[in-house]
């Protein structure tokens, strides 16, 4: 459960209003950005469990999609597994933000592995929605990607009941038993944007298609696009700093070339930055995905200070106040 409840408060200051200075250059750095509530969760139980129990820690898969965390957190003893097996018998193994399904559960308490579950309490949400349509005899349309480990994870959840929607052009192929009992469910980290697209297409298939209870795709992924699309038509170029195995940092790029950007990358730190990029341009965008911390935000913008974009101004569409308190058993070790 969260500790505090999000604040969005609205657009504070849209790309339009921002002034552009004598010399020209400038960069909007969008806000929010970088770290999520869950991310920054997820993050700290694997620092929180390294102080309390020492190396080595197992985490399975990547704690989050993100090269620097995970390199950084490997350096500092912590092993990534991409299966339970892989874990020495009674090992400590933390599950990854992205959350797990219950037969890998299973197969950690078989190699009796201590564990800790990281999974964002908004995946969790997903899973519990999953679970319960399940028990009700829904057919599930799960909108994700094939292949993500969120996806698989709740999926995981109820495998007779779920079918897999990867994008609008998956439609076509869905089947269900009975078009009165059809829901719909979204992985956490998908554009707002397909994500309704794919939703308007099944409902063309399916009329009675339920809604899920609440908004699926998390607040961070939301806020972070409404922020590059509100910078986006005032910028010849956007960089969106995150790796490339991260839904929601492939989607800010995607979001920002349909909001009208004229180019867009994605980087995992300021060395990727190609400077021929810059020819030409006035106005450079900034993002990061939820899992990127800051620290690789602020090379990006030393690295274009250099040149001649110093002049930075903060494009703000929301404040973002959640806190997830950290898994039960590392609550105590919280200073």
């Amino acid at each position: 459960m969260s500790s505090a409840v999000p604040l969005n408060v609205g657009i504070v200051q849209s790309a339009s209003a921002v002034p552009t200075t004598a010399g020209g250059k400038r960069v909007l750095l969008a806000e929010p950005r970088g770290y999520c509530a869950g991310v920054d969760r997820a993050v700290e139980t694997v620092e929180k469990a390294l102080e309390r129990h020492g190396a080595p820690i197992y985490v399975r898969k990547e704690i989050v999609h993100n090269r620097h965390v995970v390199e950084t957190l490997s350096e500092r003893g912590v092993i990534f597994v991409g299966e339970t097996d892989e874990v020495p018998e009674g090992s400590l193994l933390v599950f990854s933000a992205h959350g797990v399904s219950p037969a890998v559960h299973s197969a950690a308490a078989d190699r009796r592995l201590r564990t800790i579950d990281a999974t964002c309490p908004l995946v969790t949400k997903v899973h519990q929605e999953a679970k319960r349509f399940a028990r009700d005899d829904y057919d599930i349309l799960l909108i994700g990607h094939e292949g993500h480990e969120e996806v698989e994870g709740t999926a995981g959840e109820a495998p007779e009941h779920v079918q897999l929607v990867d994008g609008p052009e998956s439609v076509d192929s869905v089947s269900v038993r009975d078009e009165s009992k059809v829901i719909w469910l979204s992985q956490t980290t998908l554009s707002v944007d397909e994500t309704m697209e794919t939703v308007a297409r099944l409902r063309q298939r399916f009329p009675l298609l339920q809604d899920p209870p609440s908004d699926d795709i998390c607040y961070a992924t939301q806020n972070r696009q409404v922020a590059v699309k509100a910078m986006a038509p005032e910028c010849d170029l956007v960089i969106v700093v995150g790796s490339r195995n991260s839904s929601n940092s492939v989607r800010l790029v995607e979001v920002a070339l349909g909001a009208g950007a004229k180019a867009s990358y994605l980087v995992d730190y300021a060395r990727e930055v190609d400077t021929a990029w810059l020819d030409g341009v006035q106005t450079v965008g900034i993002t990061s995905g939820a899992s990127v911390p800051e620290v690789l935000v602020r090379g990006v913008i030393d690295l274009l200070a250099e040149h001649g974009f110093a002049d930075v101004q903060p494009v703000t569409t929301a404040n973002e106040t959640l806190v997830f308190a950290l898994p039960r058993e590392l609550r105590a070790a919280r200073s």
